[in-house]
């Protein structure tokens, strides 16, 4: 990454363009320069106003449920990087493949900034219409791209930095854009790394459950990365590579415009047999890689450990890379998943990123349907005018863009295993009814007609909002509440773990990849109070090995400002549960310095919305 152009110079090089109509080599980057170049001639006025009008939210969601896969698989990402980047004063965006924003996450006040240029959900950021910008220039050049302060090709956009990479579906197809952007005058030194690293997560995902009259091979030179998103997955169809991620072409030195090209033989010296004889395969550059072979459409369970293939003779033993469990969450496990065993269903309580779908998960492991599916479903992340069809399923022609086939449904793709319904506070009011009939009679009738099927399923659900406060409130039926809240587990925030340096050395195990933790990082990840929870922390440990250069010491420099600076909980309020050391005082304060937003303030203060509306006896 080229270093940032100080003011002058860069003044100076937009004078030179914009003014005196030269070339200024060397004074822009050269993908900046190009950009402008396209802006010329696409006719752009510099000194015009760009034409940026928002949809209406009508049109929105119809063009978020057009690109829901790629919304759902992109949302642990927005979740996560918008937790990590809303104190240092950043936000996250997901665009579609033209440019068109589609969701955002982050600081609520540069949210609010973006917003005055029109940076925000349902606005278009394409470069023929909006100038040199991250999200517009990356769609263009089809790779990840850093526009800085006045890089923009119109004045207005001289406050943001914006870093955007683009998404990829596995036949290499850009499917759209994830972008950080924040203010100019702040310094975004590692900010495209991290897009970078969230495309990575998305479009893994869109290998999870196989592909259509595709056989996939997972692949890697360490066994312990088989399934994390570092793996190399290629696509074959009558022998011929089809599909790919970015890590699987990278492997053998191909180019997206390689797929639908390359013949198996092309790349490996030993049939696909071989793979069933100690999980390895030998390719045409004489690398042994260890690997595992997906069947034609068939899935892989998002968050469970694939089928390690076996270490070679001469391997080190990886570090166990499963879910960490105190003894605490070990004897709630052990009380759930009985409950879970008697037909009973189990609704488990906690702040974002306290671990709900990574316990549920576990449930399903150690239940008697560990063999059968494990079905999640994010009630928050599926448009709303999706959730019923996508739920329930759907009949040939039960509505406008029904597929031919009709669709069964989540929740008969869960019959015989379990059923993970997240975020169910978040549920419409309208659908509460419907899923309340199903649960009693376990019975479904798609829509558009069709015999009811029976199913067969155990029931965990999630919620990070207060239920029985929503019921309260009338947001929440409380006949379904009833009927989900049999066994309640609570899960706390990580603000309260009773030893966050022990937890802290468990996690680096699994993903420090031999790096050493100074005493000095170590210490002050464990004094952070974490207010994205296990997310937030897992998330911090994956950048900073990441950003990690070949034998570089790993210093509290690199972690994030907001981890640095953010105030440690005093041992007693750690010790009895309870947060009653913060002082009122304290949450006024950071309620006004947040402009009144109690996300904001909450985030601040690494409590959750409803402790500080209870301790300010606010409704």
């Amino acid at each position: 990454m080229s270093p940032l152009v100080p003011d002058a110079r860069l003044g100076s090089a937009r004078r030179s363009f914009f003014e005196r109509g030269t070339t200024p080599v060397g004074a822009v980057p050269s993908t900046i320069l190009q950009s402008w170049q396209r802006c010329r001639r696409h006719g752009l006025a510099v000194d015009g106003q760009p034409a940026l009008e928002p949809l209406p939210d009508g049109r929105l969601r119809e063009l978020r449920q057009r690109r829901e896969r790629l919304w759902r698989f992109a949302r642990p990402e927005l979740d996560g990087l918008g937790a990590e980047l809303a104190a240092s004063g950043n936000i996250v965006l997901l665009t579609d493949e033209d440019g068109w924003i589609l969701d955002a996450e982050g600081s609520t006040g540069f949210l609010d900034k973006a917003g005055r240029v029109a940076l925000l959900p349902g606005a278009r950021w394409d470069e023929g219409s909006v100038g040199t910008n991250a999200i517009g220039t990356a769609l263009v050049e089809g790779c990840a791209v850093q526009v800085r302060g006045g890089e923009h090709y119109f004045a207005p956009h001289g406050i943001l930095t914006c870093s955007a990479t683009p998404v990829f579906d596995p036949w290499g197809q850009c499917v759209g854009v994830l972008d950080i952007s924040g203010d100019a005058r702040q310094p975004h030194l590692h900010a495209l790394a991290l897009a970078r690293q969230a495309a990575v997560q998305i479009e893994h995902r869109y290998f999870e459950r196989g592909l259509a009259d595709c056989e996939l091979l997972r692949l890697h030179h360490q066994p312990a990365l088989l399934g994390s998103a570092r793996e190399g997955v290629l696509g074959f169809r009558g022998g011929r590579l089809v599909a790919a991620n970015r890590a699987g072409l990278a492997l053998f030195g191909l180019e997206r415009h390689d797929l639908g090209r390359t013949p198996y033989e092309a790349l490996f010296e030993q049939p696909l047999a071989r793979l069933a004889d100690g999980g390895l395969l030998l390719d045409r550059q004489g690398r042994t890689l260890h690997g595992i072979r997906q069947g034609r459409g068939t899935s892989v369970a998002v968050g469970a450990p694939m089928p390690r293939a076996p270490a070679a003779p001469t391997a080190t033993t990886a570090p166990r890379t499963g879910p960490l469990f105190d003894a605490t969450a070990r004897q709630q496990l052990e009380r759930a998943g009985r409950v879970l065993q008697a037909g009973l269903p189990v609704l488990l309580q906690g702040e974002t990123g306290t671990g709900k779908e990574v316990f549920a998960r576990e449930l399903h492991a150690r239940s008697t349907r560990a063999g059968r599916p494990f079905v999640a479903v994010n009630c928050a992340a599926l448009p709303e005018g999706l959730i019923e069809s996508e739920l329930f399923g759907y009949e040939e022609g039960a509505f406008t863009g029904a597929r031919r086939q009709g669709s069964p449904g989540l929740l008969r793709q869960a019959d015989g295993g379990v059923l993970f319904l997240d975020e169910i506070g978040d549920m419409p009011l309208a659908l509460q009814p419907r899923l309340l009939r199903v649960l009693q009679e376990r019975e479904l009738s798609p829509l558009g007609g069709g015999r009811p099927v029976k199913l067969d399923f155990a029931l965990v659900c999630a919620s990070h909002c207060d239920l029985p406060q929503a019921v309260a409130a009338g947001r929440f039926r409380a006949d379904l509440y009833y009927r989900i809240a049999d066994h309640v587990v609570d899960l706390p925030p990580l603000r309260l773990h009773p030893d966050r340096a022990a937890l802290v050395d468990a996690l680096w195990q699994q993903v420090g990849q031999g790096h050493v933790l100074p005493a000095d990082t170590r210490a002050v990840l464990a004094a952070c109070l974490w207010p994205g929870n296990l997310r937030q922390l897992s998330a911090c440990l994956r950048t900073l090995v990441a950003l990690a250069e070949p034998g570089q010491r790993l210093g509290p420099a690199l972690l994030p400002l907001q981890v640095r600076q953010s105030p440690a909980l005093p041992a007693q309020a750690v010790a009895s549960g309870v947060l009653d050391d913060i002082t009122e005082a304290a949450m006024r304060q950071a309620l006004a310095a947040s402009d009144g937003n109690v996300t904001a303030a909450a985030r601040r203060l690494g409590i959750s919305r409803s402790t500080l509306y209870r301790r300010l006896g606010k409704p």
